[in-house]
């Protein structure tokens, strides 16, 4: 399977976000969201056997792995490379954008599924069937632009009550987005979701690539 990149981080998302992680990061995307941090991820990359990137991974000595892109799901490979890794003892998270089905992932793994919201462009391409396939486990996000994405998040939490009780992140786009307005529009619409920034980001400069 094409590869983008591995490597050992700080989690900066979902509700592992603090704890060491190795990422995967796989090759190809069939969207191109407007506020997109990974476009080098969509062509860039090499070919890379499942025992390369086993070896790979074991290097880092870290059982938390991260399986992104990207969208990991164009690879038909992925769903092998992650059954392999749960195989091995590693918690497996996947991070995917909606647009694929995910009935055919490992039920082991944790998917984190990114609702896309109007202000990314590519709303239309989600896959609402997606709701139905959901484990206790899995999380959702939703990456928050302005005012207009936040409204129509709020609006898909009440179409769709079964997502309530589940762990949704409401993540502010980087740069665009402030924190505080979010969090304060949170708090007065009483929703229960938490505002999820991006650590990462703030631990070393947006720009850089690896960590």
């Amino acid at each position: 399977m094409k590869i983008n990149e591995i490597y050992q981080s700080i989690q900066g998302e979902s509700s592992y976000a603090g704890l060491p992680c190795v990422f995967v990061r796989t090759s190809g995307c069939n969207l191109r969201c407007r506020w997109c941090d990974t476009a080098h991820a969509f062509e860039e990359g090499e070919n890379q056997s499942l025992l390369s990137i086993l070896n790979t991974v074991r290097t880092f000595g870290c059982h938390l792995l991260e399986v992104t892109g990207g969208e990991p799901l164009l690879q038909k490979e992925s769903l092998t490379l992650i059954t392999a890794l749960l195989d091995e003892g590693y918690r497996v998270l996947l991070e995917t954008s909606g647009s694929i089905l995910i009935d055919r992932v490992d039920q082991r793994a944790t998917i984190i599924l990114d609702i896309k919201c109007p202000g990314s462009g590519m709303a239309e391409h989600m896959l609402w069937d997606n709701l139905k396939h959901l484990k206790t486990q899995d999380e959702l996000k939703f990456v928050i632009s302005d005012q207009a994405d936040y409204n129509w998040a709020k609006a898909v939490l009440k179409r769709y009550p079964l997502l309530l009780g589940r762990i949704i992140h409401f993540s502010p786009v980087f740069g665009e987005m402030d924190p505080r307005t979010l969090a304060a529009s949170i708090l007065k619409d009483h929703l229960p979701v938490r505002l999820q920034l991006q650590i990462h980001k703030y631990i070393w400069d947006p720009s850089t690539l690896g960590v």
